[in-house]
């Protein structure tokens, strides 16, 4: 199997646990005249979850795109272990963004794909040659991790059934091996429950927490349900109009701070 050789320190190695992996400082974004984003700070470390929490259109799911490179910020800065993506281009920002894999709440899965398949496209950045074409030449190795990565989610009895015959909750824990298969060292999840009925969603809640305490993984999740932040977050980011209003551990997400969350017409739907 082809390995990238990165042009900077591996990010899983570069921080300890516990220590910031991702810092966003003074990000802002407009859409159409409106802003969206207005000056957010925060730090994500290896081994914690980051929950965001606030109404429809507050900034959070804008946010994590910024951070993935899908939406372009007008000012601000995104460090990755201690690099500026901004001073980046070509090659280089793509290596060093894909140490941040994406979990959305539309799964993107190729349902005409088996799980295995689906999880061994993870590492399709790192691949040369006919294996970055087609699953047919995908090597033994790849395929032994993405078995490793099924197995790690509780996914390894449907490693060889189609992606379209998955349950929801299935599917997003394919996603999220599909997420360990890239080696991310970010995993940023946008919304990653809201299709799901509630025993999946706090199923795949756990386990992003799991993954993070275990396995010290910085994950980054957009939610619409306090509840389930309360039980599997480590620390929270509320907004409200692109700004935030609170920023910290869960113990301080009371009823009140909720209720200022999600007070009507705050934020436009």
């Amino acid at each position: 199997m082809t390995t990238l050789h990165l042009p900077l320190p591996r990010l899983a190695e570069a921080t300890a646990p516990g220590e910031p992996i991702l810092e966003v400082e003074n990000l802002t974004k407009s859409f159409g005249g409106r802003t969206v984003l207005d000056g957010v700070d925060f730090t994500l470390a290896r081994g914690s979850v980051v929950a965001f929490l606030g109404a429809n259109g507050s900034g959070k799911s804008t946010t994590l795109k910024c951070v993935m490179g899908l939406e372009t910020p007008e000012a601000g800065s995104i460090r990755l272990a201690g690099i500026e993506l901004s001073a980046l281009r070509g090659t280089e920002l793509a290596r060093a963004r894909s140490s941040v894999a994406m979990v959305f709440q539309k799964i993107h899965l190729v349902p005409r794909r088996t799980a295995l398949e689906n999880v061994c496209a993870g590492a399709l950045g790192r691949l040369g040659g006919p294996a970055s074409i087609s699953p047919m030449f995908f090597p033994r190795e790849l395929k032994e991790e993405a078995m490793a990565a099924l197995a790690r989610v509780g996914m390894a009895d449907r490693a060889h059934e189609k992606a379209g015959r998955l349950s929801g909750g299935q599917a997003q824990r394919v996603a999220v091996a599909r997420a360990l298969c890239q080696r991310a060292s970010v995993l940023l999840a946008d919304e990653p429950v809201s299709a799901l009925d509630p025993r999946a969603a706090e199923e795949v809640m756990a386990l992003l927490a799991e993954l993070a305490h275990e396995e010290n993984l910085a994950v980054a999740a957009v939610l619409h349900q306090p509840d389930l932040a309360l039980r599997h977050a480590d620390t929270v980011i509320g907004l409200i109009d692109g700004r935030i209003e609170y920023s910290g551990h869960i113990s301080g997400l009371d009823a009140s701070m909720q209720a200022r969350l999600y007070t009507p017409n705050r934020a436009a739907a």
